[in-house]
């Protein structure tokens, strides 16, 4: 019977979804949470090891003489040394499609929170500030309708897409740059330069992988570029973006805000240097956490690990 360990099960299942399916398929251990010093412990002897963001570095891998299998809790596998483990004949499968609906939903959460201040107006009612307004309205930050703006990406993959298409219902105009364009996309969808993309967006939103090419490519000098009524958007990887860079720019009035779901350190300090600045809105890399999303999520990585059991592999990382 395969030896099959989950080393972090809590974020993908903290209770509310079920891990029958997987206890079907061989000997199975969850852990909620697996401290780096504990991996090669709680790993020893299994043949399948499922996990999103603990490092499996060279080092652990070559301490895991019996692993065959790892499966990626996630579409990301940066946390994998996918080399080390292709050296080792260590099939690395990841989950490419699962979040795609609701990352992009997200996005515009950020968005429409950004352009109607919501969270704002809210505490400013709740502190009983409308009770007091001599009129019947009144707003403390500039509303700014969507229909018209330029609607900037970053990636146009998956999500990348979703979010265009969510974009050109709302009346936007979409510009995109990716150095591996798209077979097929709408005529009025414009490709242009990166240079173009942060001169151009009124919206910037980033959708690409974290790759050496694009690890702070949103720098001080790609911020400038930008309008300064312009709001930046990232659901994607903290590292697509120089946090010092950017809080730079948002107190200094360079763009007009953010809107975050991921930061280059998570969790991050308490001293982040993003954190406390009004207007950059963050929230804890919950764009993926919808339910229907784990369910997906959880149901492919099985899938995923029966297909490698039958000698069919699907969804294999390639490094």
């Amino acid at each position: 019977m395969m030896k099959i360990v989950v080393l972090e099960g809590f974020t993908l299942n903290p209770g509310d979804l079920n891990w029958e399916d997987l206890y079907t398929l061989g000997d199975v251990t969850i852990y909620n949470r697996t401290p780096d010093d504990q991996i090669v412990t709680r790993a020893s002897g299994a043949q399948a090891i499922l996990s999103n963001k603990t490092r499996l570095t060279r080092s652990v891998l070559e301490q895991l003489p019996d692993l065959k299998y790892i499966g990626v809790l996630a579409t990301g596998y940066d946390s994998i040394d996918v080399k080390a483990a292709r050296e080792k004949g260590i099939t690395v499968t990841h989950v490419p499609t699962y979040g795609t609906r609701s990352v992009a939903q997200m996005t515009f959460a950020h968005i429409l929170n950004l352009v109607h201040r919501l969270a704002d107006h809210n505490h400013s009612v709740q502190s009983g500030n409308w009770s007091k307004a001599p009129d019947y309205c009144y707003w403390e930050h500039p509303l700014t309708e969507l229909d018209g703006q330029i609607l900037g990406i970053l990636g146009l993959g998956r999500i990348g897409k979703a979010v265009a298409e969510i974009g050109h219902h709302f009346g936007m105009n979409i510009i995109y740059h990716d150095t591996q364009p798209p077979s097929s996309v709408p005529p009025s969808w414009q490709a242009v330069s990166i240079n173009t993309l942060f001169k151009s967006s009124d919206i910037l939103t980033l959708h690409c992988p974290l790759t050496p090419e694009t690890h702070e490519i949103v720098d001080i000098h790609h911020l400038k570029r930008m309008k300064k009524t312009a709001f930046l958007i990232n659901t994607s990887r903290g590292g697509l973006i120089k946090s010092r860079d950017l809080a730079e720019a948002l107190k200094g009035g360079v763009i007009q805000g953010a809107g975050l779901d991921v930061l280059d350190q998570e969790p991050p300090t308490a001293d982040h240097p993003l954190i406390g600045i009004p207007n950059c809105f963050i929230t804890p890399h919950i764009a993926w956490a919808t339910r229907a999303a784990r369910e997906r999520l959880l149901k492919t990585a099985i899938e995923n690990l029966k297909a490698y059991m039958h000698g069919k592999a699907i969804h294999v990382v390639t490094p």
